[in-house]
């Protein structure tokens, strides 16, 4: 099953529909940013944010409804092997939404510094520091082979924070467990046009963006 995705506030609070739902769902939409295009600069430019949202988040909506139009008719037929065979696409586009859904709103203009409160807390608990923390996603997000995303995210199991790795667009949650509270994108889309191939520094420049309210927030929820 796709897991459930959190939407900005300016955005539908409809939930990504599991597949056995697919009959009575509704097309996914590409989610309204709550700032503008240049509103990060100049950590991340316009044109990176225009192009990474408008076209490839909007490709992974698009790929996403037209996979699911194909898996409802297999459904339907009773084709199992239609039905495998869609998955990959499943995966792919399905994770493509879910994480830029959360990328956008792990960002803000307003961001940087340092997460306070319960976040805070839980980040000293479980990696030492927050420049601990800082550094280990970091590393992780610089490591990634090819295209992917680095993670923080919540093992509800165990009642702690985890950092990780995904390749491509593979969700968190749908491929390890973790709830994800933070994701920063590694694809070269992300920075290519501003950093050419020096991940690291844009890797460098985000944590002066990202949005700690919504990570607490995140936080605060997934612990309920």
């Amino acid at each position: 099953l796709l897991p459930s995705v959190f939407f900005s506030s300016r955005s539908s609070a409809k939930l990504i529909a599991p597949l056995g739902c697919l009959v009575s769902r509704q097309k996914h939409t590409l989610p309204d940013l709550s700032y503008d295009y240049g509103a990060l600069e100049p950590h991340i430019n316009a044109e990176i944010m225009q192009l990474h949202h408008s076209k490839h988040h909007a490709t992974y909506v698009n790929n996403l409804n037209v996979t699911e139009e194909k898996y409802k008719e297999a459904l339907a037929k009773g084709d199992v092997t239609a039905q495998v065979s869609l998955q990959p696409a499943l995966k792919f586009n399905g994770g493509g939404h879910i994480n830029h859904t959360i990328f956008w709103t792990n960002l803000s203009p307003n961001g940087g510094g340092e997460p306070k409160g319960e976040l805070m807390e839980a980040i000293k608990r479980d990696f030492g520091s927050f420049a601990n923390f800082k550094e280990k996603l970091t590393a992780v997000s610089v490591g990634v082979q090819g295209s992917g995303w680095g993670w923080l995210g919540y093992n509800k199991e165990q009642g702690r924070l985890q950092i990780a790795a995904c390749a491509n667009q593979d969700p968190l949650q749908g491929t390890t467990g973790l709830i994800p509270l933070l994701g920063i994108d590694v694809w070269e889309h992300a920075y290519y046009l501003q950093y050419k191939n020096v991940r690291p520094d844009y890797l460098k420049a985000i944590w002066n963006v990202i949005n700690w309210e919504n990570v607490s927030s995140r936080y605060a929820t997934c612990k309920k």
